[in-house]
């Protein structure tokens, strides 16, 4: 079923274990503005732990894909069980962007709106999956790039965020 998928996931997932790794070297360089103020840990609620849920999220979906021994109701159940927990995660991050002051339309759209819909596609594509029909793959594709390209352009912000909070030495 998923064989001719085989490059396509591989390569989402590598991108994911790479860009998640990146992410904790460069948040471990700027340890100095992550503090335990109340005002800081919020955001960091709302804005990084976002970025490595949803890379560890396409990095999974990556990895269950490559199961040699996948079936569609497999895959599909795997999928909606992950859709489903993912979609109301994104709703809660969603719901915090919307309530912090320092978010932007772009913040509220690439940390909100664009990961529920992703999920949302997943959704659809279980189901699709379930019923056997190919088109599920290609939705859950198109979901997943989605997703990545989204994510990336989060994690640029929460660096570019980072990169101004950080003292000069």
């Amino acid at each position: 079923m998923l064989s001719g998928w085989h490059e396509f996931y591989g390569l989402l997932g590598t991108a994911a274990a790479a860009l998640v790794a990146l992410l904790f070297v460069a948040v471990s360089i700027a340890t100095d503005v992550l503090t335990t103020e109340p005002e800081s840990q919020r955001n960091t609620a709302t804005y990084m732990t976002p970025v490595v849920f949803h890379y560890a999220n396409i990095l999974f979906l990556s990895l269950i894909a490559m199961i040699p021994t996948q079936t569609w109701e497999s895959f599909g159940v795997v999928i909606a069980a992950a859709s489903i927990g993912s979609f109301g995660y994104s709703l809660l991050v969603m719901v915090r962007v919307h309530r912090n002051s320092i978010s932007d339309f772009s913040d509220r759209l690439g940390y909100g709106a664009v990961p529920m819909l992703c999920y949302a596609a997943g959704l659809v594509s279980s189901w699709l999956l379930l019923k056997e029909r190919p088109a599920g793959l290609d939705v859950l594709a198109g979901a997943a790039l989605a997703l990545l390209v989204t994510n990336i352009r989060n994690a640029w912000d929460l660096m570019i965020s980072l990169a101004r909070r950080v003292k000069p030495r």
